[in-house]
């Protein structure tokens, strides 16, 4: 689909037929926010308000509201930020390690969230910080921020759905004997005995981990993770379950003095791009603290 960006509107050329109500539908956009488009008259086509019944031609062009301002949810904090992918919707970046996506209190400013709201300031964009997936504090790789507000509800579904795909490379204690991608298949809930915690619970929440040993040596492996469902800790869980814990990882296994965290990389996206259509592959480089290890080990 053809596009044009002039903030806050978007104009798209379109390229089947369709009603404006469908379309606003086929991104998931909510009822509320259909509601506002239509009241605010926040939408033409073809240069004209026109109602959401009517019916859009191919090559017709619908230009709409679809840059929300900056709400100011995130201080801007100046430091470098590694740039994976860009363009006028999506903003993809390598998380460093030891930091938290977005603030745990309000008095903290010292995320990468707060990164991000920084450079968008600098690039003179006046929109809200949107991530669309977490790591955790100590694991590093791609995290997806969402500069568009029309086309969240849609990145949203297709997380939901499994049809954003996430692969992450680990460092795990132990020899594996094949080559072969394994599935994991275990309920996950809360340790009521430790807060920071998760557990293998049959009462918990489903969650379901692929991984394919890459190469094992000296009794480490290295492991190619993919997620089929985004709970929380579910790689370190999963895997410490089945007795290969992430190497470094002090919560579900033990320290390490190869490294000083757990060794997990979120290093692949793949996903179809909302707007462009076209299939994305979104690449990380292996921080040092792991690419070290695996040099070392020959694995």
């Amino acid at each position: 689909m053809q596009y044009k960006v002039h903030y806050p509107y978007l104009t798209l050329t379109i390229d089947k037929p369709q009603s404006i109500e469908a379309f606003f539908k086929e991104f998931h956009l909510s009822r509320k926010t259909i509601h506002l488009l239509k009241q605010n008259k926040d939408y033409t086509l073809n240069n004209r308000y026109v109602s959401t019944s009517s019916i859009m031609l191919k090559v017709d062009t619908l230009t709409l509201l679809a840059y929300h301002k900056n709400d100011g949810m995130y201080p801007p904090l100046y430091e470098d930020l590694d740039i994976i992918y860009e363009d006028e919707f999506l903003l993809i970046v390598n998380k460093p390690a030891f930091i938290n996506v977005f603030p745990s209190s309000q008095d903290e400013v010292n995320s990468l969230s707060n990164i991000v709201s920084a450079y968008y300031q600098q690039c003179g964009l006046d929109i809200p910080v949107r991530f669309i997936h977490r790591l955790d504090y100590e694991t590093s790789g791609l995290v997806t921020y969402c500069k568009c507000s029309f086309i969240q509800p849609l990145l949203d579904y297709q997380l939901s759905i499994k049809e954003i795909q996430r692969n992450y490379i680990a460092i795990v204690e132990g020899t594996i004997n094949d080559y072969k991608e394994h599935k994991i298949h275990k309920f996950i809930g809360r340790d009521r005995h430790h807060n920071q915690r998760m557990v293998i619970s049959d009462s918990g929440k489903e969650a379901i981990t692929y991984y394919q040993c890459l190469s094992t040596n000296n009794d480490l492996s290295l492991v190619n993770c993919r997620l089929d469902t985004g709970k929380k800790h579910q790689i370190r869980v999963h895997l410490a379950s089945i007795g290969l814990p992430l190497l470094g990882d002090t919560l579900y296994g033990k320290p390490s003095a190869l490294i000083n965290r757990q060794a997990l990389h979120a290093y692949q996206m793949q996903f179809i791009h909302p707007i462009t259509k076209e299939k994305m592959t979104i690449i990380s480089h292996l921080p040092n603290d792991m690419k070290q290890i695996i040099d070392d080990s020959t694995l």
